[in-house]
């Protein structure tokens, strides 16, 4: 049986990942990430991807298709919030993280998009998996609603296994029995990454919430139990968002979550 590429077995030393020769995650580089979760417009992204950038953010996220439970939802603006997304990145230098949801759309991620985010709902679409396996470009992989810390290693395995050894793991709550938030956190998913993994991992607050009031707090704790990076939510007018308002902080917020969480970031030898 051949050897899991996604272990410690195979690689000792943590991965690190660059685009254009830069470190963006691992070498206790923290990676910061944050943007609406859906592209709305040219003056909304423009705006946020400049609030972010000047709080400290090296990327923007903005959902430009969006997988959405309802099919009555906000579908996102598909091609053009991608061609939006890289406007925001030619004034404000920030890199771009997005989510696929189709292979049709692969050849359009891989000219619009710096890391590619596969989602909770995609995390064991194989032949989704396969292809982004095949491109030379960081992948962001979500952990599923219910699957376990596995089940995530080896859909991380398929993208591996292609030749793509760019994967970025990102811990985003799972499904339980509580409803007092979207999803529960499982902290205790980042150090045990760290014992079988080499891969980095990263936490995303704001779908394990879905409540703005806690997206400080969980991001202070998974930084103290060793993420390599955060991916939030931020929207200029939260009551007004397309998708996911609720979970959304402002931009005013973001920028104190960024000054809160240095002294832990710190201690933590992370480097934002």
């Amino acid at each position: 049986m051949k050897k899991e590429l996604v272990k410690r077995e195979s690689q000792e030393e943590d991965t690190i990942i660059k685009i254009d020769g830069e470190v963006i995650i691992g070498d206790n580089k923290l990676m910061m990430i944050a943007g609406p979760c859906s592209v709305e417009s040219e003056e909304q992204v423009m705006e946020i991807a400049k609030q972010v950038k000047a709080s400290g953010a090296k990327f923007l996220r903005g959902g430009a298709f969006k997988p959405r439970t309802s099919p009555y939802d906000f579908q996102g603006l598909k091609e053009e919030g991608l061609k939006l997304l890289q406007k925001a990145k030619e004034k404000t230098g920030l890199k771009i993280v997005s989510e696929i949801v189709s292979i049709d759309d692969i050849e359009l991620f891989d000219k619009y998009v710096d890391v590619i985010q596969i989602g909770a709902r995609n995390m064991q679409n194989f032949d989704l998996l396969k292809k982004v396996g095949k491109l030379n470009k960081p992948i962001i992989l979500k952990r599923g609603l219910c699957a376990t810390i596995k089940e995530w290693l080896m859909a991380a395995e398929y993208i591996l296994n292609e030749g793509n050894k760019n994967v970025i793991l990102c811990e985003r709550g799972i499904r339980t029995y509580e409803t007092a938030t979207r999803n529960t956190l499982d902290l205790s998913s980042i150090p045990v990454i760290k014992k079988l993994s080499h891969l980095p991992i990263i936490v995303d607050p704001s779908h394990a919430a879905g409540q703005k009031y806690l997206i400080e707090p969980l991001s202070k704790a998974a930084i103290a139990v060793g993420c390599d990076g955060l991916i939030i939510e931020v929207h200029n007018h939260p009551e007004k968002a397309l998708s996911d308002g609720e979970q959304s902080i402002t931009p005013k917020m973001y920028e104190d979550l960024c000054q809160n969480i240095k002294p832990i970031a710190k201690v933590m030898n992370k480097k934002l």
